[in-house]
């Protein structure tokens, strides 16, 4: 018996010696953030582990600052969500460069605020149901559901139907048309509603309490969906003008009034003739002296330059070297040949 007992002890410390301890020691601490996930560690590299094996040397240093990375979120505050716990990250501490912007929140649509508001949690189903047709399992949407109504082969007609002759199952399958119409109209909605933009008309959609305006809008589609589009639609005695017919383009006649129209092109050119020019008079002054003064500037550094040219001898007793004067043909050496 003691053997045995020493036999599983052994067994035991065995298999825990292939698993590291969770507890790491290091000489200089490290600095963590994590809210970016992110470990930095300061402690020098030992150089003789790294010379003889630097592939596991380096596996074991990522190995214990992940563990104390993995320490450091275990302190902090959990919550359990679809039946997983998880943490919520501090804000982060080092500033990490990144080539777009946070992305914003997702708006939360009219279901998910109701739900908020009162309170309702989300309960999340099995993907599998027990089907008591056909006494199986079977998925609970997607190809061959549980309780699949559109795979019926004969409906019953209700006692109170308005008309028992009315084809069931086309009925069922225009129902289900307008559902995935409208959810997809709803999934429309919250999109825009998300990005602050207004959805495109699609028409009248069912609804249950119509407003006067709702009714008149109506009534305006119904008129128009003649083949005159309503031109020859009888109004009813005591029928106000619909505010949905919206607004006509008026254009010119093509031939009418000549006396008009000459009048008109008259009044185009007269005021194309009499149009005067906008002109900036400080500014053109300005630009006027600006160009007085450059043009007298390079009056003047030509004179200085013909001056420093013809200019006297060192020495010379005054009289001028055998050059000339610019301007003046026929004098070289100062005197007339």
């Amino acid at each position: 018996m003691a053997d045995l007992v020493e036999r599983v002890l052994q067994e035991a410390a065995e298999r825990e010696s292939h698993y590291k301890t969770i507890e790491v020691h290091k000489d200089i601490e490290l600095e963590i953030d994590p809210g970016n996930l992110l470990t930095v560690d300061t402690n020098p590299l030992d150089a003789t582990k790294l010379k003889k094996n630097r592939e596991e040397y380096l596996k074991s240093l990522a190995r214990d600052n992940t563990q104390l990375l993995i320490n450091t979120l275990w302190q902090l505050p959990t919550e359990k969500v679809d039946e997983a716990i998880v943490v919520k990250l501090p804000d982060p501490k080092t500033p990490i460069p990144r080539e777009k912007p946070v992305p914003k929140d997702k708006a939360l649509t009219k279901w998910q605020q109701y739900a908020q508001l009162k309170g309702i949690q989300k309960r999340k189903k099995s993907r599998m149901m027990w089907d008591d047709q056909s006494k199986e399992w079977k998925p609970r949407w997607g190809y061959k559901r549980g309780n699949d109504d559109t795979q019926e082969w004969c409906i019953e007609v209700p006692d109170n139907a308005a008309d028992p002759n009315v084809d069931l199952f086309a009925k069922k399958n225009k129902e289900k048309k307008e559902r995935v119409a409208k959810n997809e109209l709803q999934r429309l909605r919250n999109i825009a509603r998300s990005q602050k933009s207004k959805v495109p008309g699609v028409g009248l959609t069912p609804t249950e309490a119509p407003s006067k305006d709702y009714l008149g809008k109506a009534l305006a589609l119904a008129r128009k969906s003649t083949a005159s589009i309503g031109k020859f639609t009888d109004k009813l005695p005591t029928e106000k003008p619909s505010k949905h017919t919206g607004k006509k383009r008026k254009f010119e006649p093509n031939y009418g009034d000549v006396e008009r129209e000459s009048k008109k092109q008259l009044k185009i050119l007269n005021h194309i003739q009499n149009r005067i020019p906008i002109v900036n008079t400080t500014k053109a002054a300005n630009r006027h002296i600006m160009e007085e003064q450059r043009s007298r500037a390079r009056r003047r550094r030509e004179e200085d330059g013909g001056k420093q040219k013809g200019g006297k001898n060192k020495g010379g007793g005054g009289k001028k070297k055998g050059g000339f004067k610019a301007g003046k043909k026929g004098k070289a050496g100062g005197k007339k040949r």
